[in-house]
Order: C-alpha cells, then structure tokens, then sequence
C-alpha cells in the first residue's frame, strides 16, 4: 500500500513538473517570486486564521452533554490539514490524525471519532453547496466556448454524483451503526470497546439539525474566505481578476481536489486544475501554476512547524506513559 501511495506522488510531482514546463519555468516562477517576502507572510498568516472558522465548525457539532474547549478542534484542524498537505498521505490520513490529536488534547476516542466524520461530512455538504455558486459563476462570466460546456456538464454530473455521495454518507452515520462502530474500532486506539458510545454520539450529534446545519454554514463561510485568501495571492502577483471568478476557480480546483482523495497532497491535480481554469476566466495558466505553487510553499511553511508541535506532544505523552524502569528494580 505504501508503495502504491509512492508510486501515485511520484505520478504527481511528475505531472505539476511537466506542466510547469509546458507553461514556461521563467514566467511561473516569476510571478511566484512576485510575492516577495511579505506578501508571503500575508498568505501565511491568512491560512492560519482560516483554522479558527474550520475548527468552530467542528466544535459546534459537539453535544452539550460533553466538556470541550473550542480551541482543542481548533488545533486538531491544523493538524488533520497539516498532515493532508505536508505528509504522504492521502486525504484520509490526515482525517485519522486529526482525530488522534483531538483525542490527544482530552477528547474521548468515541466523540473525537463521530464529531470527526460529521464534520468531513457537513464540510462535503458545504462544498457541495459551493461548488454550485462556481458553476453558477462559470455559466453566467465565462465565454460559453465548447470547452467551457464541457466543464461545465462534467461538473453537474460530479456535483450531482456527490450528492448522491452525500446522501448515502449521512444514512450510512445515522443507521449503518454497525458498519461504523467497526470502522471506529479500526481507525481509532481504544475505540473498540467504545462501539456503543460512538455510535449513541452519531445519534446526538444528528439529534440536533441546529447544530448540523450551523457546522455546514460555518464551512461555507471556510471555503469562501479560501477563495478570498487565493484572491489576495492573485492580487499579489500582480494579476487583476475578480473575486467571482476566483470563486469560480477555487470551487472547481477543490472539487478535483476531493476527486483525487487517494492521491498524497493531490499531487499535480491541483496543478492542472489550475493550469486549465484560470484561462477560462481570461488569466495566463502561468499565473494560475504560480498560485498553486504559493499554496504548496504556504501548506508547508505553516504545515510543518504544527507537525512538529504535534509530534512534541505525542513524544511526551509516549515518555509519559512509560513505565518508571527505576522504581521496578527497587
């Protein structure tokens, strides 16, 4: 399996090369450098505020019967999204690791594992939701040429398809009990014994459709201030372009993104997402791969210090835990 995750990164990174290539290295990394430092730092500072909208949407979804601080999920977030887009894994080894650094900070395993698909799912619900404001966007601002209907006919159908998608989520969390408490007891440590609690949790949680729908908004508000963040990396390479078709473009891009949940970091599909929509909004495929290239750089540039705050924390409790070898030989 590992192996295969290695293959599929490799296929990656040798895709977003080519296409850089293609497009021309000198003018992607020139708008890329365009930035500078501070304008770097701006992307960077943007990105963590985002955490605090991603991790309340999280802590919404909490019944009121459990004691949690909102910024324990603030935290687990910027892990979950720091191990998706720095460490080889797919999607869904970020999904997992979130989870544990919840678990971590004093959530119980059976509410870190059900806030944590409810809260993937509420967030597909908003992207779903999302997703339909871009193709609205690309209808009304794009020129109808042949391969914008295309776009726009494949993307009704993956939209309509991750409704279905969605639909079959929530039934699977509210009635497939016992599909879930196995899927816990895989995922989580110690969560084999909670398969009760875990799944009387799905059942508060879905016992407040407030709660749900709140959690829903809050990502919609998430992936909206996303595409205002790419906005200000446009702006700040120099390219005029309007917010609507940025929000156009992050709606697509983040849909092939969930496309290619098995491929580590979505390695190159991000790239060409880029390289092919920012033209159709009348922006250079350059300045579109430039971007994407500033997100890499900011996801590790942020990514990475929260890994390794995380990774602290784990070392401590691991030598926590240990048992006191000095006292055994006494």
């Amino acid at each position: 399996m590992k192996l295969r995750l290695w293959f599929v990164a490799a296929l990656g990174v040798a895709l977003a090369l080519y296409l850089v290539m293609f497009v021309g290295v000198g003018a992607v990394f020139s708008a890329a450098v365009a930035v500078g430092w501070g304008g770097f730092a701006i992307l960077c500072l943007y990105a963590l505020a985002l955490f605090l909208i991603l991790g309340t949407a999280w802590y919404v979804l909490v019944p009121a019967c459990w004691s949690t601080n909102v910024w324990v999920f603030i935290r687990a977030r910027m892990v979950r999204d720091a191990a998706t887009e720095v460490l080889p894994f797919s999607q869904l080894g970020g999904i997992v690791l979130g989870a544990r650094a919840a678990i971590l900070h004093g959530v119980a395993p059976p509410l870190a594992f059900a806030s944590t698909i409810v809260d993937v799912t509420t967030e597909l619900l908003a992207q779903i939701a999302y997703v339909a404001v871009g193709l609205a966007i690309l209808s009304a601002r794009a020129p109808q040429t042949t391969f914008a209907q295309s776009l726009t006919k494949g993307a009704v159908i993956g939209l309509v398809l991750a409704a279905i998608a969605g639909g079959l989520f929530i039934a699977l969390q509210r009635y497939g009990h016992s599909i879930t408490g196995k899927l816990a007891s895989r995922l989580l440590r110690d969560a084999g014994a909670a398969t009760a609690a875990v799944t009387a949790t799905f059942d508060a949680i879905y016992a407040s459709p407030v709660r749900v729908g709140l959690s829903s908004a809050l990502h919609v508000a998430g992936w909206i201030a996303s595409a205002v963040g790419t906005w200000i990396a446009f702006r700040l390479i120099g390219t005029r372009v309007e917010l609507a078709s940025v929000l156009a473009i992050e709606s697509l891009v983040g849909a092939a993104r969930s496309a290619a949940v098995f491929i580590p970091n979505a390695l190159g599909v991000q790239e060409a997402a880029y390289a092919v929509l920012a033209p159709v909004f009348g922006v250079g495929a350059e300045f579109g791969l430039a971007v994407s290239l500033l997100k890499r750089a900011r996801d590790i540039a942020v990514g990475v210090p929260i890994l390794l705050i995380w990774q602290a924390v784990e070392g401590r409790r691991a030598l926590a835990r240990k048992p006191d070898k000095t006292a055994d030989l006494e």
